[in-house]
């Protein structure tokens, strides 16, 4: 038969709020293991309390009887020594009162107190010292209950069925005097219950019983025990898990170290395969055992303690083999990335090097071509120069030819005709040469200008105010302005400048000096400012 959907949902349902309920629990618990030495502190100022008021009230052995039984019952599951030598002062208070009461009474505590102890010889002479017939009322259920932990602690330390049977016998008995509607009644007839093999009966009783108890409650450590008890019997671990907790919960909120939950933590978490968590509870179980001074659960814990320690210790070793490992990779890709740093820091420093190197090849290369421009520049205007002047030469040449040809012409006439006089006349006048002189001066001031059209212009921007230098009237360029004409198109040679311009040398010179002193800048920078005077223009 298939399961129905509703009910597969409904277990799906059911899984998710159990693992979220213990989420919850587990949390909780963690929170309250961390605060123990709170709860601890709060026990024992309870404890000083107590003894502060047997110090400061009266010597009335009474009243000392009564303080010493609260202090027994305050240290009973949290220092069992302390409980006994209480329970030993009450024993001689009931002596010297001689109240066999309290007698009977201090007798049964220190069996309790003995037999949680491993003194088990001792607990049963106590118990076999007290005659049952003559026990008030009100004892029985303390000898019967101190009876059946015996019974069940001496069983257990020698694995006695006998003593275990026995104390069932004495579970009878308990319940027999127990208050029917007492909380102990009620969990007493639970535990027979459970112990009788009918474990559903027992939780249905002790989930009834945890819904009218809280964690404030130390009887609620005992029910939700018996609860993981009966889970784990039933295989359901995380209900198991569950209960133990809330029971360890309580018992360390209460401060009762002689308890069972913490052990039972620690092998549920062990057969969970949680090692890590079963170690922590195992260890917790084995402290509180051997700080209340509770034998029985001392041997106990510690016949686990070997097995949980042992695969403690395994997974240690495997974690640190682990985190070796671990180690050693994050090593290695810290030597990689030093490596790769160092590799980067090497090629980052080439590459600035390289960047460095064609920084400054790209600045030669910028100046190169600069320089090549400005070459090509110079060159250009040398030919554009050069084109001008020889076209203007070859037209001057030929003029000349026809001129001399004329001016032959002319003598031969006057040779022919014997008019020697004119002839004569004729060559010794200079107005020829003086004539073709101021032409050559006309030709080159017409080409110069043409070259450069606003030469006189920039010429004066270059000298200081109302010391500009104007041709006449009927001028293209004076003798001043020539000289820098021919400086503007590279004769820098005074020589080669006073032999164009038919001067002395001095008188060049002369005129030089006195240009640069009306100049509004330096020598070298004026000469240089007058070769970058004006633009080509080709003449059309």
């Amino acid at each position: 038969m298939k399961p129905s959907p509703i009910l597969l949902l409904l277990l799906i349902v059911l899984a998710a709020y159990s693992a979220k309920a213990n989420d919850a629990v587990l949390a909780k618990l963690q929170q309250v293991m961390q605060n123990r030495d709170l709860y601890d502190t709060v026990k024992e100022n309870k404890i000083t309390t107590l003894k502060q008021q047997l110090q400061q009230d009266p010597p009335n052995l009474f009243r000392q009887y009564q303080l010493n039984r609260q202090l027994i019952e305050a240290y009973k599951k949290y220092k069992a020594d302390s409980a006994i030598f209480y329970a030993q002062r009450n024993q001689q208070i009931a002596k010297a009162l001689a109240n066999t009461n309290f007698k009977d009474e201090t007798a049964i505590q220190l069996a309790w107190l003995y037999s949680s102890g491993g003194l088990y010889i001792e607990s049963e002479e106590l118990l076999n010292g007290i005659d049952r017939t003559a026990l008030a009322s009100e004892l029985l259920p303390h000898y019967y209950e101190t009876y059946l932990s015996f019974c069940s602690r001496y069983g257990q330390s020698n694995a006695n069925d006998a003593y275990y049977q026995k104390s069932e016998l004495y579970r009878d008995s308990l319940l027999a005097v127990l208050d029917t509607n007492s909380l102990k009644y009620k969990i007493t007839a639970a535990t027979r219950i459970l112990y009788r093999g009918q474990p559903k009966q027992a939780e249905v009783r002790l989930l009834a019983l945890l819904d009218q108890t809280d964690n404030q409650n130390p009887e609620q450590a005992l029910i939700t025990y018996l609860l993981g008890v009966i889970s784990k019997n039933e295989g359901d671990i995380a209900q198991q898990l569950h209960y133990f907790a809330l029971s360890a919960i309580t018992d360390v909120i209460n401060s009762i170290k002689d308890n069972a939950s913490l052990q039972g933590l620690a092998l549920t978490f062990y057969d969970m395969g949680d090692i890590t968590q079963a170690y922590q509870f195992m260890e917790a179980a084995i402290n509180d055992a051997i700080f209340c001074n509770v034998r029985y659960r001392t041997v106990e814990s510690t016949s686990y303690y070997p097995i949980i320690n042992a695969s403690f210790r395994a997974l240690e070793q495997e974690q640190k083999a682990g985190l070796r490992l671990f180690l050693i990779l994050i090593s290695l890709l810290s030597l990689g990335l030093i490596i790769g740093i160092v590799y980067s820091y090497i090629q980052m420093k080439r590459l600035a090097k390289t960047r460095k190197a064609l920084s400054q090849t790209n600045q030669q290369l910028s100046q190169l071509n600069h320089a090549l421009r400005k070459a090509n520049e110079n060159l250009f205007e040398a030919n554009h120069i050069k084109e001008e002047y020889i076209a203007h030469f070859f037209d001057i040449c030929s003029a000349n030819i026809e001129k001399l040809e004329n001016y032959r012409k002319s003598l031969h006439k006057k040779a022919v005709n014997s008019q020697y006089n004119l002839l004569l006349k004729e060559l010794k006048s200079t107005d020829l040469a003086e004539n073709e002189l101021a032409e050559l001066y006309r030709n080159f001031d017409t080409i110069f200008l043409n070259l450069y059209p606003t030469f006189v212009s920039e010429f004066n921007s270059l000298l200081l105010p109302d010391e500009e230098i104007l041709p006449k009237p009927g001028e293209l360029l004076n003798t001043e302005l020539r000289i820098f004409a021919l400086l503007r198109l590279g004769i820098t040679d005074s020589v080669k400048i006073a032999s164009f311009l038919r001067y002395s040398l001095r008188t060049v010179y002369n005129y030089r000096t006195k240009i640069r002193h009306k100049a509004a800048m330096s020598r070298e920078e004026f000469e240089a400012q007058i070769k970058q005077i004006g633009t080509l223009r080709q003449i059309t």
